[in-house]
């Protein structure tokens, strides 16, 4: 085994890197995520608009077709559906129609319809990608990070649900990678992820592994150079629609709290960093705040921590800080973070030897 390709599927970019285990030979591309330009494939199209495919990130492009259906008619297959809402209800009172996977294809060979597909790995486009890093489009492993927020029971708050299902996890095996699956083993309430799986499979690769990106993030985030030696860590990743901080231990993972990067401020991340460290980070408020949630395990103290590091796209966010901040590159690269960490819990996941991240 040697030839891992690893995506990160963002809100605002698609970051992709190969890496050969055995001679250390990596390539990375940045460019933009499928859901900024399938919504703006969106904007620009005329007339009705027909979606396919299956539930990918949605943000913009739920944006764009709600908007959209103000003035025109737009049908989305069931499958498709989820990437506005997984209650086809919320989704039909957002002015949008939804019909099962069948009729939509009967729909789109009527040609009545500009038709769209969602998916979040868009393989003809890949392809150009690594074939553009002049490496051949064949791989041992195709490992995908992207945020889930999971199908929770009905009545059962999604955020609270999804942080529960990470709570099992990582009690289980306190460690970012905890949150690392097989193909085979994605939790059934994990549905993007497993979209994501299908995808995956149509590439030419032996075996898929799908993550969390968040996790993937937190995991990237420490192997900055800087983290070397270190053993009490805060990281975060401050992405361009979420941003998620962590405390590490000794490799294990601590707690860590996740927001919209457009809702928090810097007096108030400042604010989250200390809690976390001191123990007194709650879920509950992080969630009234318009926050994903926070998850606390045990706590070093603030005083206490060695290195605070930042990377992502908004880390400018931290630029003015009080706090001894600095800014973390792992591969050399601020925005392969989330590649990093998949890249790295893969490792972990197959004992492969040690990787340098500097």
């Amino acid at each position: 085994m040697s030839r891992i390709l690893s995506v990160d599927v963002g809100a605002g970019t698609l970051d992709v890197l190969y890496y050969d285990t055995r001679s250390g030979e990596h390539y990375k591309a940045v460019v933009q995520s499928p859901v900024v330009g399938i919504a703006r494939e969106a904007e620009a199209s005329a007339g009705k608009l027909l979606i396919l495919g299956s539930e990918m990130g949605g943000g913009a492009v739920s944006r764009v077709l709600r908007e959209r259906a103000r003035t025109t008619e737009v049908v989305l297959s069931g499958s498709a559906a989820a990437t506005v809402h997984h209650d086809p209800d919320r989704v039909r009172s957002a002015g949008l129609r939804v019909v099962d996977d069948g009729e939509a294809r009967r729909l789109a060979e009527s040609h009545e319809y500009t038709v769209l597909r969602f998916c979040d790995l868009e393989a003809e486009r890949l392809e150009r990608i690594v074939t553009g890093f002049g490496v051949p489009f064949c791989f041992d492993i195709v490992a995908v990070c992207a945020q889930d927020h999971g199908t929770a029971p009905a009545g059962v708050s999604q955020l609270d649900y999804r942080h529960e299902c990470f709570r099992a996890a990582l009690e289980r095996r306190p460690a970012p990678e905890a949150l690392l699956y097989r193909a085979d083993e994605v939790p059934p309430e994990m549905s993007r992820l497993r979209s994501i799986v299908q995808g995956a499979r149509a590439l030419p690769t032996q075996e898929v592994y799908v993550m969390d990106s968040g996790m993937a993030a937190i995991l990237g985030a420490s192997l900055d150079p800087r983290a070397t030696g270190k053993s009490k860590l805060l990281v975060m990743d401050i992405a361009t629609s979420h941003t998620v901080g962590a405390a590490l231990e000794a490799g294990e993972l601590n707690g860590f709290f996740e927001y919209h990067t457009r809702d928090i401020c810097l007096e108030r991340l400042e604010e989250l960093l200390r809690t976390l460290t001191d123990g007194k980070l709650e879920h509950a408020r992080v969630v009234s705040e318009g926050g994903h949630g926070a998850y606390l395990r045990r706590a070093f103290g603030f005083d206490r921590t060695e290195l605070i590091l930042a990377t992502g796209p908004k880390r400018k966010l931290v630029e003015n800080s009080r706090l001894p901040i600095v800014l973390g590159a792992p591969l050399g690269d601020n925005m392969m973070t989330g590649t990093a960490g998949l890249l790295e819990a893969l490792r972990r996941r197959k004992g492969l030897d040690p990787i340098s991240y500097a």
